[in-house]
């Protein structure tokens, strides 16, 4: 790789043993990718919860903040995505104090390194929306494909040493989807019927998201009657399609700034309500039995939470089921301004602020509150979860809250 004089100091120490490391591991991520040089980025997103870093990564990222100030810190606008626990209410949601313990530590060594604990997956809505032709480095995955597909910015998937690296050297190698020739249409769909819901989009993504055949190829999407989406359809389309493809990038004709970049004689793939339908009766209950509503993954928008409001207003959740909404820290507290938090928590839900369901060791929480089957309607998530050891239900918005007022699944 070619290496500009910043970058030769980099990796000659001369900036300090933070940056050597840095600079080195994205030039063996850079050759094995080909790429010529470096290309700097405006903004760094990072995934560091504990669930994923345990033990030896936290200590790992108090060894980098233990460095002098001049060679920690980061050199480019930096955010965090969703950690592993909400302070405030671990202890109400069954939280043990060793998950939490690990996430101050996390929350302090990330801090010295003057990287902004915004704790949010949907940072392209809340904190810094990235704009056209802007080169990233985000780790999140439905950051990333949102941040390619409908705002036109360029960014790989950058796991966490990546995403820190990339923030202690202001830079990333120049390949994948910072390069024009690997952001052309691959694959073509057509919307035969306008999705109904948001999980109807979540069904959708993961849909097209299951019939890619590796992380380069790119679905053009024709929508029908010309209908378009909103941040939020869009938000659940692409995190499902990444969840479900590894796919870092869409164009939805008519949407999307890149949409008119196709490859010729693409033969379009039909995908309707039949297919959506089938697409939920995959994850059709065993049983009736609710035990945990969890709204999350991505994090909610303060639409979302409003509309949630709305469906709770002056009703109460059964005692036997847990509702769990999750969304970021600024979203929360406007959320609370509007008085959106309070109709939740008076009907029995609990509004958790920095977390993402899957990220906060989910199954210690199974394990501590004897939940089994997991409603919702992301489409993200019930990919995911079983892992943990839930039996997970997809189903629209007004239907997860239907059944959680009545503690069983309404079919």
């Amino acid at each position: 790789m070619r290496l500009n004089g910043l970058e030769k100091r980099m990796l000659a120490g001369e900036l300090g043993e933070p940056r050597r490391w840095a600079i080195g591991q994205q030039i063996a991520v850079g050759e094995f990718f080909d790429a010529a040089d470096f290309v700097e980025v405006a903004q760094v997103h990072i995934c560091a919860d504990t669930e994923a870093l345990g033990p030896s990564g936290v200590a790992f990222l108090e060894q980098i903040a233990g460095a002098p100030e001049e060679q920690r810190r980061a050199l480019v606008p930096t955010i965090t995505d969703p950690r592993g626990a909400d302070f405030r209410r671990a202890a109400r949601i069954g939280h043990p104090d060793w998950v939490v313990e690990l996430e101050r530590r996390t929350a302090g060594a990330v801090a010295a390194m003057r990287i902004m604990l915004t704790d949010t997956c949907i940072n392209y809505q809340s904190v810094l929306p990235p704009v056209r032709g802007e080169h990233l480095a985000f780790g999140d995955t439905g950051s990333v494909i949102y941040a390619n597909s409908v705002c036109g910015a360029r960014s790989n998937y950058e796991g966490g040493p990546a995403a820190l690296a990339a923030a202690l050297t202001g830079r990333v190698p120049r390949y994948g989807f910072h390069l024009d020739a690997c952001r052309r249409g691959s694959a073509r769909y057509r919307i035969a019927d306008r999705p109904r819901s948001l999980s109807d989009w979540g069904a959708l993504g993961a849909l097209i998201g299951r019939a890619q055949e590796s992380y380069w190829q790119v679905p053009v999407i024709e929508p029908c009657l010309g209908h378009g989406a909103g941040s939020d359809e869009l938000k659940h389309f692409g995190a499902a399609m990444a969840s479900y493809g590894s796919t870092a990038m869409f164009h939805l004709c008519g949407v999307t700034p890149e949409a008119t970049e196709m490859e010729p004689g693409l033969a379009a793939v039909e995908i309707g309500h039949r297919e959506i339908d089938a697409f939920y009766q995959s994850f059709a209950p065993s049983r009736d039995e609710l035990d945990v509503v969890v709204f999350a993954a991505p994090q909610l928008s303060l639409f979302e939470i409003a509309e949630l409001a709305r469906l709770l207003k002056g009703r109460r959740v059964h005692g036997s089921t847990t509702l769990l909404v999750a969304t970021s820290p600024e979203i929360r507290h406007a959320a609370e301004r509007l008085g959106c938090c309070a109709t939740i928590e008076r009907a029995g839900g609990v509004v958790l602020e920095g977390v993402c369901f899957y990220q906060m060791h989910a199954r210690v929480l199974a394990e501590a509150n004897g939940w089994k089957t997991l409603m919702t309607n992301s489409a993200k998530l019930v990919n995911i979860i079983a892992g943990y050891g839930y039996e997970p239900v997809l189903a629209p918005m007004d239907r997860c809250i239907e059944s959680a007022l009545a503690g069983r699944i309404r079919r």
